[in-house]
């Protein structure tokens, strides 16, 4: 009970149709009850009618037999009795007495009785006077008694035959209103019954699968109005709920959605502007225009007000402004030694107030030292967020590698220098200055000899050596102007071809060239002294060899030392002069392999002729160079 009482307070859907059909159950089986109650009180009625019926039949033959007797004289007394006889087990019939069995204080039994005493005490006694011993009555008197009597048990019997009809007829009556009630109050709880399933379940079911269709075509604010405490109810309250957290989560993964991509479009605009920065600060490191389209860019995506970018000053003098938004630095104008923020004497990333701005300084480094300083203006209380902050050191390191690349850069470029004008002082003092030497103790030895007159003719062989190392220093002189015009244009293995090419032209004589460089890489200046030292071989070939053939070898089998080889099938090595004037390019060339941290062997070839075999340590290979110019296949070829 406490169930079904919890369960009416919840309005429960599932009871509320269980009682509806409970009730239209309950109604059937009444109504089903009610009919049969009918049924049984009606059951026999129709046998009884038609004995009743059957007893008036039968007064009337009963008479007939007794008129009938009298005008036969007595012939018809055994049928008379049988008819009796017959009367009274049709008046005593079963379906008689079962009627007055249902209703024995009923109308019914009181007319019954009255037939029955009707029957004894009136109407049957004449009949048995008339059936009796003796000559029959015939006195108009008695027979006309006889009928009044039997018409009046007639109108007792139709009287008896119309109770029993009108009992019938009362059941059946009963019996159908019993039926209409419950028709009517099956009709009435089935109306009921759809009008609460449609109130608690349809609706709620149009109204739930309607927010559903909704809020699956992206209305989050769909709700169910139906939120009862049935279960619908309960479900509409959970739909509600649902619609709730995911209206929730929605919002927040929109919100999510345009952080990201706010983020990513601060991290496009961020990899954007360091894309251009490197790019800028690769091709031009020294360009005051990259630093100021650098500076115009990190304003723009970091919104400064202003920036200025100097560099440290050298030995103690003014700072190098790079770039500036700001104006001129006072500090620099001020302070003999330069800004005291361009010498670092501020702290990184530290704020400081200054003209109405918050300003921030990020120093420009790179892994070895500080070059300068990055001012950036701020508006008054505004500090940079992480992603801006990360932004700018990764721009300021990339300013500080850089600043170092150049510098680096010069200072290859002045050493180069320094290393090229000893290259061209050693050759010079080697070749020419010796010749110029030995020029001037020829020309010495030639004044003596011209001031003796005895000692004039010393002067033809002084002069003859004089022209012959006028002539060897102009030739020196040619050739060392030859090497400095040198162009380093292509490839190494294209100006290789063109120096063999150039030699073989020259002297005319036929020199083979292979190279295998494949994964071997030399730098620049590697390539620089390679090249003096192959045409310095072929040049000595060409002057003393008196060589047939020539061959140039030039391979990297390890891909760690690289061997040159210059070979000839001249007349060999010839025994150094007294003087040794001829000799400086075997010293050039030695010391150009000293500068290659190598070494160089001069001597015989096998077979005869001389071989110039050089080797020294390749640079470490670059995946970026390894496929620059030293790449490419072994190649054989006759000049």
């Amino acid at each position: 009970m406490n169930r079904i009482r919890d369960a009416l307070a919840k309005r429960s859907i599932l009871l509320l149709v269980g009682l509806a059909m409970l009730a239209v159950t309950l109604i059937s089986v009444a109504g089903m009850s009610a009919s049969v109650v009918v049924a049984e009180t009606v059951q026999g009625s129709g046998s009884a009618i038609n004995v009743a019926g059957s007893l008036r039949r039968l007064t009337h033959r009963i008479a007939s037999l007794v008129v009938a007797d009298a005008l036969q004289d007595r012939r018809a007394q055994p049928r008379v009795a049988a008819a009796i006889e017959h009367f009274e087990v049709n008046l005593a019939h079963p379906a008689l007495m079962h009627v007055l069995e249902r209703a024995p204080n009923g109308m019914f039994a009181a007319t019954y009785r009255g037939v029955d005493a009707a029957w004894r005490l009136r109407l049957k006694p004449l009949f048995v006077e008339a059936d009796g011993e003796g000559p029959p009555p015939r006195t108009v008197e008695y027979y006309e008694h006889l009928l009044v009597e039997v018409d009046a048990f007639v109108d007792q019997l139709n009287t008896l035959v119309a109770v029993l009809e009108h009992d019938t007829e009362a059941s059946i009556r009963q019996l159908r209103t019993t039926l209409a009630a419950a028709i009517a109050l099956a009709v009435l709880v089935v109306a009921a019954a759809l009008f609460l399933v449609n109130r608690a379940l349809h609706r709620p079911l149009a109204d739930l699968l309607a927010s559903s269709a909704r809020f699956a075509h992206g209305d989050f604010g769909a709700r169910v109005r139906h939120t009862g405490r049935n279960e619908l109810g309960r479900v509409g309250a959970a739909f509600n709920q649902m619609a709730e957290e995911l209206s929730k989560l929605y919002r927040d993964l929109e919100r999510r959605v345009q952080d990201k991509t706010a983020e990513l479009q601060r991290t496009n605009r961020s990899l954007e502007l360091l894309y251009h920065a490197i790019a800028r600060l690769y091709h031009a490191p020294d360009a005051p225009e990259t630093y100021e389209a650098t500076l115009r860019d990190i304003e723009q995506i970091l919104e400064l007000e202003g920036s200025f970018a100097c560099l440290q000053p050298k030995h103690e003098g003014p700072a190098v402004v790079l770039a500036s938004s700001l104006g001129p630095c006072p500090e620099r104008e001020r302070e003999p030694g330069g800004c005291a923020l361009c010498r670092g004497a501020v702290a990184p990333w530290a704020y400081h107030s200054e003209g109405g701005y918050d300003l921030l300084m990020v120093p420009l480094r790179d892994a070895e030292r500080t070059y300068g300083m990055l001012r950036l203006a701020l508006p008054t209380g505004r500090r940079l967020q992480d992603w801006q902050r990360q932004l700018l050191e990764a721009l300021s390191r990339h300013i500080g590698m850089a600043l170092g690349m150049a510098r680096r850069t010069e200072q290859e470029r002045l050493l180069a220098l320094q290393e090229e004008r000893s290259i061209i002082a050693r050759e010079l003092h080697d070749s020419l200055a010796q010749s110029l030497s030995y020029m001037k103790i020829q020309v010495s030895l030639l004044q003596r000899a011209l001031a003796d007159p005895a000692r004039a003719a010393e002067a033809e062989p002084i002069l003859a050596d004089l022209r012959e190392g006028i002539n060897s220093a102009y030739r020196q002189l040619r050739e060392l102007l030859a090497s400095f015009r040198l162009k380093m244009e292509g490839d190494f293995r294209t100006l290789l071809d063109r120096t063999v090419a150039e030699y073989a032209a020259r002297g005319g004589v036929p020199i083979g060239f292979e190279a295998r460089l494949a994964g071997c890489h030399l730098t620049p200046n590697q390539e620089i002294h390679v090249l003096h030292i192959i045409r310095e071989a072929l040049s000595n070939m060409l002057r003393h060899a008196h060589a047939n053939h020539a061959w140039v070898r030039i391979a990297c089998p390890d891909g760690r030392e690289l061997h040159v080889a210059v070979e000839d099938d001249g007349i060999g090595l010839q025994p150094p002069t007294a003087d040794g004037h001829h000799h400086y390019g075997m010293t050039i060339m030695r010391e150009r392999a000293h500068g290659l941290h190598g070494d160089i062997a001069i001597g015989p070839r096998p077979g005869g002729g001389t071989r110039v075999a050089l080797r020294f340590p390749a640079a470490p290979p670059e995946p970026a160079i390894l496929a620059g110019s030293t790449s490419g296949q072994s190649a054989w070829h006759s000049a």
